[in-house]
């Protein structure tokens, strides 16, 4: 299979975010601030009867109201659904089909580690662990949300640093 492609070069530039879907929006916006440094860009968005955005999203009948957020090369989309009423309660796992956790990469793991926890985050895990290529822990926002956080080893083969850069 060949990858899409406008005269010789790949068309996808890579991915541009990640969306969760949240119980509290306000509060998940102050949490990802203080816990990430993502900043919110652009206004607070919403909708409800809004047939072109149902089709958008696929749901008719939705109503929602969300916020796009940016930190580093990254960035994030927080949705929360006021219609229609999530299906389920129970947070998503690791093993789950789907899209379970966005990682976060940090230079300094086990500082980053504690600040997270004391900032709400869960893990399970009593600390990072060094897989040799990469260092990684996998915790929960407030919300229950999946976040894997990792500190590459400059050997490891897929470091931020060797993404290009974004083409203008």
């Amino acid at each position: 299979m060949r990858p899409l492609a406008n005269k010789g070069k790949p068309m996808i530039r890579g991915i541009h975010h990640v969306a969760v879907h949240v119980r509290d929006l306000d509060r998940m916006v102050h949490f990802y601030e203080q816990a990430f440094g993502f900043e919110v860009v652009g206004e607070k968005f919403g909708w409800r009867d809004d047939s072109t955005i149902d089709r958008i999203v696929d749901v008719p009948g939705s109503a929602a109201r969300g916020v796009m957020m940016r930190a580093g090369t990254a960035y994030l989309e927080l949705f929360e659904f006021s219609a229609p009423a999530p299906v389920s309660t129970r947070p998503l796992q690791p093993f789950d089909k789907g899209y379970t956790h966005f990682c976060v990469d940090v230079t300094d793991i086990e500082k980053e580690y504690e600040r997270l926890k004391s900032l709400g985050m869960t893990f399970g895990s009593p600390g990072p662990i060094d897989a040799g290529h990469v260092k990684s822990v996998y915790g929960r926002d407030p919300e229950g949300n999946i976040i894997e956080i990792q500190q590459t080893a400059p050997h490891c083969d897929f470091t931020l640093k060797k993404l290009p850069p974004i083409p203008a």
